[in-house]
């Protein structure tokens, strides 16, 4: 099967006197249709593969990969393609919006900056996206203070998916809210990428959200890759540091 996203034998440093391996020999694929949870503890490495996901680093040794490529950091009109099809839903809904702007240009942002689409067909797309997420038509003439946590989420959701991405990155994206409505944005990710054709890449402590969203897993801890492979015979039978991670989460409502 073609990968959307691969890293290879990955390693990554990070400079000054108490340096350690932030990743060491890390590889894994992500493939069309198959969302992929990347889980571990404080520390394990998760921001840092993160980052190697959405090309705002690049790795001391090995590869990262889009469409079976080279990603080339230095390339400024490929880096843009891929950016166009690789978007990134952040943590806290509460600091992830500019609160000195209208929703409408918050949503628009990655268009104007990747020259997807201007004026009217901006708009459309705009107003389209904000619909997808379940949010009323005069959302986009309001401020992000206004809304609630679950709703400033869903406004970053739709940030995301504006321009038509293959590749949604979501960096703990319900940890900030309470467990109903986890559920409820945990179903959206669902219908948005059935819809549109996406597959989610999510990055966890907790591994009941991958669970209830995710087919494929990949379990860091100190840098290094642990587990991987499909969740449901990771979780079936987890290595003890992954049952450490199964024990420590609350369950999620169904």
């Amino acid at each position: 099967m073609t990968t959307l996203l691969e890293l290879s034998d990955v390693t990554f440093r990070y400079p000054g006197r108490h340096a350690g391996a932030a990743l060491d020999g890390v590889s894994f694929a992500v493939r069309p249709g198959r969302h992929l949870g990347i889980v571990g503890e404080s520390g394990a490495g998760k921001t840092t593969v993160l980052r190697m996901l959405l090309g705002l680093a690049a790795p001391h040794t090995g590869t990262v990969s889009f469409d079976g490529a080279p990603l080339d950091l230095r390339d400024r009109a490929g880096l843009r393609r891929f950016r166009a099809a690789v978007q990134p839903v952040f943590q806290d809904p509460y600091s992830s919006l500019d609160p000195r702007q209208r929703v409408d240009r918050i949503v628009g942002e990655p268009l104007r900056s990747l020259g997807v689409a201007s004026g009217s067909e901006a708009e459309d797309r705009v107003a389209a996206a904000l619909r997808d997420v379940g949010l009323d038509g005069d959302a986009g003439r309001r401020w992000p203070h206004e809304f609630s946590g679950g709703q400033r989420q869903r406004i970053a959701i739709a940030r995301a998916v504006v321009a038509g991405p293959r590749v949604l990155v979501a960096d703990e994206p319900v940890s900030a809210l309470d467990l109903t409505t986890r559920v409820v944005v945990l179903e959206l990710f669902e219908r948005l990428a059935e819809e549109h054709g996406m597959t989610i890449v999510l990055v966890s402590h907790d591994l009941a959200v991958v669970a209830r969203l995710c087919a494929d897993t990949v379990v860091l801890r100190g840098g290094r890759v642990v587990e991987q492979g499909d969740t449901g015979r990771v979780l079936a039978s987890p290595g003890s540091y992954t049952r450490a991670l199964l024990d420590a989460v609350p369950r999620l409502p169904r």
